[in-house]
């Protein structure tokens, strides 16, 4: 690996940037290690503990299997808890996608970087405090990242898992217990739940059309991918058979997404290390759940063609339980969804264009009658897709515009003025894949995850913060050539900034070439 460092929850350690004399004219046999402008995750000062969960070479399709132990001498109660994966491939490889399970509960998923022939090491770091009721007991450990090893895809993938903790009474209080699905997708939740959350880590993977969903077009179109109702994907959980909730899935390139390694092999698109669940707040059906009988959950993705895979969505169940009551009684009020409206319009061309406009709306609410009084909570969801893709024969030319809108408003009235708390979530893509007369695949694309979130307590603002993380890239290479005679070029960049009422953070970072020429802070 080159000289320099690994980033570590995106502070790089060791030498700085290089210069523009040491940029090589196109890619070598060698480059930085992955590097994300994302912010580290914030350790207490003090004393902490330590556990392996998984130390693993990932060869095959064959998951690691093992026990947590609970740490000894930090107790049972931790102000943070904070996952770390290193991981080391060299050779050639793939991009994989990999999960990590504790006592059933999915904790990590992540996706891997495409080695240099030389070799390359990376690590993610998480903050993992909400899982603290999984941690407290002794759990079997899964994990796996899929590989195939043989004469032409040599990378070996080894990985190493630790936890940290650190002991202490948190910012937040974590759920009191963390759950997953039972047989046929059932949940049984404590009799006295007061807040219910569903995470569903939602990503479109396996290598066909459904990891590439944004660019699936009408049957009709002339195209690789297609798709009865167009590029339109939303990621659903019903409870009981009721629509529970809705959500726009994140647009999730992997390190080998657009037909273009080059463009991340330093500096990789946003989540992709680090894929964090869609989030659910399922409250307003804890009335029906609390009865103590199971109950069906059911998660689907609308839009994928009826028969055809791609799609995986693990879920996690986090309950927050009411100490003062053994049952808490309530009554789901309001299930209310609008149609769901998806327009994908075909013109035929040069080049050829699909239009596509697509949304849906759903409100829930419901009581519950608490030791503190009877508290109702509103979740009202707002999705909106728009995207213009065109591409010519042949797909030597292919480009989208896209933009999702995923906006929630959860108001919790009881015990004192309403809180609400309302987030604006965008993604967008732009870009293009061309391939001219003389071989050359040039890919350019800018891709947006942003984040608007505001807190109100009777109608005054509490708090705030705005996210924007903004990944930009141009590479090119040569097609039909072995790997040493692809002349590859490119540059990546990204600014990731993050402020609110709690401070600011900017910082920037640019590749060229696999080097790292910039690193710099704009707070």
């Amino acid at each position: 690996m080159l000289a320099g460092a690994t980033l570590l929850a995106s502070t790089l350690l060791g030498a700085g940037p290089a210069g523009a004399a040491d940029v090589p004219a196109e890619f070598g046999t060698d480059w930085h290690d992955p590097v994300t402008a994302a912010p580290p995750v914030d350790r207490p000062a003090g004393k902490s503990c330590q556990v392996t969960l998984a130390e693993a070479q990932f060869k095959d399709f064959t998951p690691y299997r093992g026990t947590y132990t609970p740490p000894k001498g930090c107790g049972d109660r931790w102000s943070k808890v904070v996952l770390r994966l290193d991981g080391k491939v060299k050779g050639r490889q793939f991009d994989r996608l990999g999960y990590l399970h504790v006592g059933g509960v999915e904790i990590l998923r992540t996706s891997t970087p495409e080695p240099s022939p030389d070799g390359i090491a990376w690590s993610v770091e998480k903050d993992v405090t909400r899982y603290s009721d999984t941690f407290r007991s002794s759990q079997d450990v899964e994990m796996l990242i899929g590989n195939v090893v043989d004469d032409t895809y040599t990378g070996v993938l080894d990985v190493k898992v630790t936890l940290t903790f650190y002991p202490g009474r948190p910012a937040a209080a974590p759920a009191d217990k963390v759950l997953t699905l039972g047989e046929d997708n059932t949940l049984t939740t404590p009799r006295n739940s007061e807040r219910i959350l569903a995470e569903v880590y939602a990503t479109g993977s396996g290598g066909g059309c459904e990891e590439f969903w944004y660019l699936a077009v009408p049957g009709r179109a002339p195209y690789s991918c297609q798709a009865d109702g167009g590029p339109y994907r939303e990621v659903q959980i019903k409870v009981d058979g009721q629509l529970a909730g809705i959500a726009a899935p994140f647009p999730h390139v992997w390190t080998g997404g657009w037909s273009n390694p080059f463009l991340w092999y330093v500096v990789p698109a946003p989540r992709a290390f680090d894929v964090k669940p869609i989030e659910y707040d399922l409250t307003p059906f804890a009335g029906l759940l609390n009865d103590g009988r199971p109950h069906k959950v059911d998660l689907s993705v609308v839009g994928v063609p009826e028969g055809q895979s791609g799609w995986s969505a693990p879920v996690d169940v986090l309950v927050w339980q009411d100490a003062g009551r053994t049952h808490v009684p309530g009554k789901l009020t309001v299930d209310r969804a609008g149609d769901l409206a998806n327009s994908s319009t075909y013109t035929a061309g040069s080049p050829e264009r699909v239009d596509t406009g697509a949304g849906h709306r759903l409100t829930v609410s419901g009581y519950l009658d608490t030791s503190h009084g009877r508290v109702t909570t509103t979740v009202s969801r707002t999705l909106a897709n728009t995207s213009v893709h065109r591409w010519t024969d042949g797909e030597n030319m292919d480009g989208l515009d896209a933009k999702w809108t995923d906006d929630e408003s959860v108001t919790v009235d009881g015990r004192g003025p309403a809180r609400t708390t309302l987030t604006r979530r965008t993604y967008t893509m732009n870009g293009s894949t061309t391939i001219g007369d003389d071989a050359r695949l040039r890919t350019v694309l800018t891709l947006g995850d942003r984040a608007a979130v505001v807190e109100t307590r009777g109608g005054r603002r509490t708090g705030w913060s705005r996210l924007d993380d903004t990944v930009s890239g141009d590479a090119t290479y040569t097609t039909g050539v072995p790997r040493d005679q692809r002349h590859a070029v490119g540059t990546t960049s990204e600014r990731y900034r993050l402020y609110g009422a709690a401070g600011c953070y900017d910082r920037s970072l640019t590749s060229v070439q696999g080097v790292l020429t910039e690193e710099r802070d704009g707070c």
